[in-house]
């Protein structure tokens, strides 16, 4: 990229460092696959292509993004189509609104050793907080706050903790804000998980929060559904889900809930295959929608005990789960499922090769380890038959967490491989050391 001639000396670094905007936000290059979160921007992107004043931000996290990968060009051009779809949604005096843009601006000129640009934005910014201080009263400060939030949010999950105190925040100050209600129900839906009661999810609280002030986001209203479900509530989850698909028929979000909702809590895996179909026609390259075909075939695949019918399901199965992790190739989850399902097809070279990218994937984000240690030592048990591998996995698995299910079922497992064992010979030295390794990990 050509830089353009600078008129002026460097500005003062200390200047942009208090300036509130992606690049002073600790958002880290090796945090996230970098690929993942382009892709889902830009299909983020895409589906809101005529809501734009849910874009704004999007095209911001974009030009952030690009500038990691090294399109400056590109960058810029995010930016300024930030501005002009706040200009459309606010008017054209709305540099208050813009913040954080300008903040984009100016740090991505002084990359580009572009200084006279650098001052004129921060000049900008100067002249907005003199006019208006960001103090935490100010719907100025919340807009900066909220979305840093949705930043943090979408840019990885090992920054949801510094999300949810964001949007709490911004929540303080504008609690009837339709996109921070949303994006704080949002993260708290993937982030919660001990729950003995409706009554003490903070997720469904928030979900039901969410709806009263975005009555028309299907995607949240699905979000509860799910939720619901998993405390039996059927009846309301389907009255959400049915209420849903009637206003959004066409919407990929939409459809892809409605699919997982079907699959998991439905009687037709059959109808949910069909939704999902249609909204892959709209997001070839969604990984979440391959990922929930995947599931569906391979549920189906365990209704038929013909051969033929069962292999073309795995088949089929196999085809959306490898489709998933190339499109996503932080999908842990995703290559823990395909890894499984090659060892039930009998391809256990291409099983353990999968296994052991899962593994690195997962000790890279310290993310699902203890789960696909359980899945591990499973496969090493039933498919390639070597139980001293077993044994290492389901203790390992154990170790993250005894209380979890994960950490109970390896527990169960490496009980049963000891109680065989000792069936056999009641002074088995590798059985006697599970039964002191399983009473050591579970009594501390």
């Amino acid at each position: 990229m050509q830089n353009m001639s600078c008129t002026r000396d460097e500005p003062p670094y200390t200047d942009l460092e208090e300036l509130e905007c992606h690049f002073t936000w600790d958002l880290k290059k090796e945090d996230t696959n970098i690929t993942d979160l382009l892709t889902r921007l830009e299909q983020h992107r895409d589906l809101y292509l005529g809501q734009k004043s849910g874009t704004a931000h999007t095209h911001n996290s974009l030009a952030y993004v690009k500038y990691l990968l090294g399109f400056y060009e590109e960058a810029l051009t995010n930016l300024h189509k930030s501005v002009e779809i706040t200009n459309d949604c606010y008017g054209d005096n709305c540099d208050e609104r813009l913040i954080v843009t300008y903040g984009n601006f100016a740090w991505l000129h002084f990359h580009l050793k572009q200084y006279a640009e650098c001052k004129s934005y921060l000049d900008k910014l100067k002249k907005i907080t003199e006019q208006k201080p960001p103090v935490p009263t100010s719907v100025l400060y919340t807009d900066v706050v909220g979305e840093k939030a949705w930043a943090l949010f979408k840019f990885s999950r090992k920054y949801y903790d510094r999300a949810i105190e964001c949007f709490r925040k911004a929540l303080e100050l504008e609690p009837e804000r339709g996109d921070w209600n949303a994006g704080y129900a949002i993260v708290l839906y993937r982030t919660e998980t001990k729950c003995t009661s409706p009554e003490d999810s903070s997720a469904i609280q928030q979900l039901r929060r969410a709806i009263e002030t975005n009555p028309d986001n299907d995607e949240i209203k699905l979000l509860l559904a799910l939720k619901l479900a998993e405390f039996k509530l059927f009846d309301e989850a389907e009255d959400l889900v049915e209420k849903a698909l009637d206003k959004s028929p066409d919407s990929p979000h939409v459809i892809r809930y409605v699919g997982k909702f079907l699959r998991n809590y439905g009687k037709s895996v059959d109808r949910s295959i069909g939704l999902l179909k249609r909204a892959l026609d709209a997001t070839p390259n969604s990984a979440f929608i391959h990922h929930q075909l995947a599931l569906c075939y391979k549920k189906k695949k365990e209704q038929f005990r013909e051969h033929t019918e069962s292999q073309r399901l795995c088949h089929l199965s196999i085809s959306h789960f490898e489709k998933a992790v190339t499109l996503k190739a932080g999908f842990i989850v995703a290559k823990l499922q395909l890894a499984t399902l090659y060892g039930e097809d009998g391809q256990i070279d291409r099983a353990d090769e999968m296994f052991q990218t899962a593994l690195f994937s997962a000790k890279e984000k310290n993310e699902g380890l203890q789960n696909l240690y359980l899945y591990y030592g499973e496969f090493q048990q039933y498919r390639k038959r070597c139980q001293q591998l077993a044994i290492k996995y389901y203790k390992d698995c154990l170790m993250m967490g005894p209380d979890t299910p994960d950490g109970k079922k390896g527990a169960k497992n490496l009980t049963k491989i000891a109680n065989k064992r000792l069936s056999y010979n009641t002074n088995d030295t590798i059985a006697l050391g599970i039964q002191e390794f399983i009473e050591q990990v579970t009594s501390g």
